[in-house]
């Protein structure tokens, strides 16, 4: 991997990575896999433990997912009305509420991915073979990670998630409040130009109601 500073007119850091073989991970690949979402969550427990206490600090001052789930209330609010009538806005604004009534995140701040759904999954032969894209990694309040399951798992595999991660019902909930927050952010969007992404968030957001 080589890493470049801004120079010759390219105002920007830049990075060039090794080629990773796979396809971008699907529900119908992968949606009723319990063993793929257990190793989603062995993963994720990996990142949480790799926290030495000399990690410098992130700057999150532009990064939502680093902020407490309240910073999104406003525009998240904004969007359940908007999109009344294509989805039950009284569920919605329930479990809104209920997300931002869980307790946060009382522990030492932990790693998170903070950008991941099935986009930033690869698959090779069937099966996860790599996480990409850490742009959006952080430290802090680990509930953001728990998008994945909703936007890629099936009831039963969310299950398997769940019990294999060790995730506390307030930590649940909140996850459960970031996938609709951020379902409805990609949904008021972009869903009415691009179908892939009104599946896509139709799912997340439907899937994050049901818990």
């Amino acid at each position: 991997m080589g890493v470049g500073d801004p120079g010759f007119g390219y105002p920007w850091p830049w990075a060039v990575s090794r080629w990773l073989d796979g396809e971008v991970a699907t529900v119908d690949a992968l949606g009723d896999s319990a063993g793929a979402a257990v190793e989603l969550a062995q993963f994720l427990a990996a990142l949480q433990r790799f926290a030495p206490g000399d990690i410098p600090a992130v700057d999150m001052s532009d990064d939502l997912t680093g902020r407490p789930l309240s910073e999104r209330d406003r525009e998240t609010r904004v969007a359940i009305a908007e999109v009344d009538g294509v989805f039950d806005a009284a569920a919605m604004t329930e479990l809104w509420n209920a997300a931002l009534s869980a307790p946060g995140w009382d522990q030492a701040p932990v790693w998170f991915h903070g950008d991941f759904h099935t986009g930033n999954l690869l698959t090779s032969g069937g099966r996860l073979s790599a996480v990409i894209d850490f742009g959006g990694l952080g430290k802090g309040d680990p509930a953001c990670d728990l998008m994945i399951a909703f936007t890629l798992m099936s009831a039963d595999s969310r299950a398997a998630f769940r019990d294999a991660l060790g995730v506390d019902d307030a930590t649940w909930m909140r996850g459960r409040g970031w996938a609709l927050a951020t379902g409805l952010n990609a949904y008021t969007s972009y869903a009415a130009v691009n179908p892939r992404v009104a599946a896509q968030t139709t799912r997340q957001i439907t899937q994050a109601l049901t818990g």
